[in-house]
């Protein structure tokens, strides 16, 4: 392991020693310097969890949620010096995380609250107006073959708990206390004017949305969502990305060369 190496893995383990060969301009004792610049190194790191997980934080309790982010530090240093992208893979960490095992919910709102971050700081694009949208979906030869293509920022989470209606409950929106976790719930994440918004959506739409994300022709969608959810109404999916401006292309899937 180079020098390099082996100083950012002490930084992240308390249990390694001081690293050979540091010294210290005022004659001050090397290894306590360093416990310091390491304690501040993880405590930054934590406290960026916290700033980006606060639901899962508030759902566990601080000791707790700084306990595990602490063992979460250890195990996966950052790979960016972008601290806001740091704990990407949190929630697949906490689903592996035994001592959450009774907060079975917990992952899943951590993929949740970081969909919310990646929406933030996704790229941007201008939608296209209902105007546009109308006047592509009023071609009845091209419908089959129409191709969307949704916002950067857009995303959707299947999960088997109530995961937005949990998030919610955390925003002053309904009463944590009448939630039932166990009833499963699909999101769709996307930000418009800058806001990140969160809503609940049928298991229809979550197949739609991800049918088109997948490049499928507006119409395979459709019938993909039917086939998932007899209650879906392409309308209602329809209206609802426009009415968000969350579709910014609308174009014939080209046909293969023979």
């Amino acid at each position: 392991m180079s020098d390099q190496a082996s100083f950012s893995a002490a930084l992240l383990d308390t249990e390694q020693p001081c690293p050979p060969g540091l010294c210290s301009a005022n004659g001050a004792d090397p290894a306590s310097r360093f416990a310091v610049y390491r304690n501040n190194v993880q405590s930054s790191l934590i406290n960026a969890l916290a700033d980006s997980y606060p639901v899962v934080m508030a759902l566990v309790g601080e000791e707790f949620f700084r306990a595990m982010a602490g063992l979460y530090v250890q195990h996966f240093p950052p790979v960016s010096p972008i601290l806001n992208e740091y704990g990407r893979d949190f929630g697949g960490f906490i689903q592996g995380f035994a001592p959450a095992a009774n907060v079975p919910y917990l992952a899943d709102v951590a993929r949740l609250e970081r969909l919310r971050i990646n929406a933030y700081h996704a790229a941007d694009a201008p939608p296209l107006s209902p105007e546009q949208i109308g006047a592509h979906l009023a071609d009845p030869e091209a419908l089959g073959r129409l191709q969307v293509r949704l916002h950067p920022s857009l995303a959707v989470l299947n999960s088997a708990h109530a995961v937005v209606s949990l998030w919610s409950a955390h925003q002053g929106e309904g009463q944590l206390e009448q939630v039932d976790p166990t009833q499963g719930e699909a999101a769709l994440v996307l930000r418009r004017h800058w806001q990140v918004e969160v809503f609940r959506i049928d298991f229809g739409t979550l197949m739609f949305i991800q049918s088109l994300q997948n490049h499928c022709p507006l119409e395979l969608a459709i019938a993909y969502a039917c086939d998932a959810s007899a209650a879906f109404e392409p309308s209602h999916a329809l209206a609802l990305l426009i009415r968000y401006s969350a579709i910014i292309h609308l174009h014939p899937e080209e046909k293969a060369r023979p």
